[in-house]
């Protein structure tokens, strides 16, 4: 009698978005209604993405497993033929360790795609009606961390960026920020605008505006522990009604490849 051969599928690591299930990617939510098993980091994914998921669709939180159990699941799903999903929060390639994942499984020769999705940095800017790149304001933004339990390189340290004095947002860094508000003072002034972006498009979402001088009181009197960003930029002191500079882009009187400027 002849063998019949598993067809396997290549394992797809999935960004998730902020939380909200409506900003994954189309992509992203196929593959999820697809998917025969979905491994998900349960400590910081919310369990409204599983929606996406088919009754039968086994659902396996990550949350307190290590490197080895995750890649151990991955691959004995994967060896039977199973459409295995590692769902991640975010943009997976953002503080997502998932090269590691990524370098385990083609150890084992498992192949595996990569779909994007929207970092917490984004949807905190659809949020807050913010451009982070306004003409002759910033034209550069910044995603960082604060050295903690993981380190960061020196030439990567937060003095050494805020020093550019960019758009800037700080992940991973809440524990921390006594040191983040002293560190941000030195480069932008203690008197500059900043926001502390808190589970962002999740339904507990909060935004809270305050200086950098008033930063650390501010995350502890609203009780912010963890899941936010630290936003900061000179594009947070401009407003809808003190916009100067705009950009070229749409300007009447440039010319680009598309358009020959207005002779009037």
């Amino acid at each position: 009698m002849q063998s019949v051969s598993v067809v396997r599928y290549p394992v797809q690591f999935v960004g998730a978005g902020p939380g909200d299930p409506d900003l994954i990617t189309v992509k992203g939510q196929k593959a999820l209604m697809q998917a025969d098993v979905v491994i998900y980091a349960g400590s910081l994914v919310p369990e409204a993405l599983l929606k996406w998921t088919r009754p039968q669709t086994l659902s396996i939180d990550s949350a307190s497993l290590n490197l080895e159990q995750i890649v151990d699941v991955i691959a004995e799903n994967w060896e039977t033929g199973k459409q295995v999903v590692r769902l991640h929060t975010g943009d997976p390639s953002l503080y997502g360790a998932i090269f590691e994942q990524m370098a385990a499984l083609d150890a084992k020769n498992i192949p595996f795609t990569v779909v994007p999705g929207v970092t917490a940095a984004f949807a905190a800017a659809a949020a807050m009606g913010l451009e982070y790149t306004l003409p002759e304001i910033s034209q550069t933004l910044i995603l960082t961390r604060m050295a903690g339990r993981t380190p960061v390189p020196e030439s990567e340290n937060l003095e050494a960026l805020a020093g550019h004095q960019a758009s800037m947002a700080i992940y991973l860094s809440i524990s921390l920020i006594d040191e983040v508000q002293a560190t941000l003072s030195r480069a932008y002034g203690p008197d500059a605008a900043c926001a502390i972006a808190y589970k962002i498009s999740h339904p507990e979402e909060r935004i809270l505006y305050t200086r950098i001088g008033q930063l650390s009181e501010t995350v502890r009197k609203e009780n912010i522990t963890r899941q936010a960003l630290v936003i900061v930029g000179k594009v947070l002191e401009v407003t809808l009604g003190s916009l100067k500079h705009r950009s070229k882009l749409y300007d009447k009187a440039f010319t680009h490849g598309f358009r020959e400027k207005d002779p009037q």
